[in-house]
């Protein structure tokens, strides 16, 4: 997926401003997004306040690593390296980004199992970003920094997308079932036992924020999901603390 400079730096900011823009929409609209979230409610509802609460200081992560995307010249040898990495990620963001915008037309029209299908292409695109492509973070290069943060935050809150989606989409005002409560403890822990600090962090906000979406319909469930929040802290932290 490999593209130039030039065009990294008008295909980034691009997508990132219709992103924004589909928010705007999703938050002005009549419905808008919140309102289709409370009619349409699942096991894997998360309280959608913490969605907000996420992306707000993600955007401002996202714009610093805009700037420097912008800033860095490739013509300067200390540079280009760093701007490599950046252009790197530039297609992965940028998909993300409109599977995000596209994802809140069909949420808002109430079609969500079309816009599950934008959810799962955004989710799976950032983690395979992060999994198979994403460089060691360097402590010493600002744009290395940015884009772990970026890249990583993104793929993290996507995990929380897709449960969210998929259960509304598919098992509509339906109960977890002991399958579904058992398979998410498995996933969480195995992923949080192979995460760094920011994405396991991502993990723990996941399940929290679907703990505290949950304790107004299915109060078990949500302290059973508290448990899993503890549980994904602790791993995370032993983990990267033996390091």
């Amino acid at each position: 997926m490999g593209i130039s400079y030039s065009t990294a730096k008008w295909m980034a900011p691009t997508s990132f401003l219709i992103d924004f823009a589909a928010q705007q929409y999703g938050m002005l609209s009549n419905p808008n997004m919140k309102t289709i979230h409370d009619r349409n409610l699942s096991f894997f509802s998360p309280q959608p306040f913490f969605i907000a609460g996420f992306f707000f200081p993600q955007q401002l992560f996202q714009l610093a690593w805009l700037y420097r995307l912008y800033k860095l010249d490739p013509k300067k040898p200390g540079e280009r390296s760093e701007l490599d990495q950046m252009v790197d990620f530039v297609p992965y963001y940028s998909v993300g980004n409109l599977c995000i915008a596209t994802w809140m037309v069909f949420w808002n029209a109430e079609r969500l199992d079309i816009s599950n299908i934008f959810v799962i292409i955004n989710s799976l695109s950032q983690l395979y970003y992060v999994i198979a492509k994403l460089p060691a973070m360097n402590t010493n290069s600002t744009s290395s920094i940015l884009t772990n943060i970026v890249s990583k935050t993104f793929a993290g809150i996507g995990v929380l997308d897709m449960l969210h989606n998929g259960s509304v989409a598919f098992a509509k005002d339906q109960p977890a079932t002991t399958m579904v409560k058992a398979l998410t403890g498995v996933g969480f822990g195995l992923a949080s036992a192979a995460s760094d600090w920011i994405f396991g962090g991502c993990l723990v906000y996941d399940l929290v924020a679907l703990a505290v979406g949950q304790s107004s319909l299915d109060s078990g469930w949500a302290k059973t999901l508290g448990a899993y929040a503890v549980g994904s802290a602790a791993i995370v932290a032993a983990k990267n603390l033996a390091r």
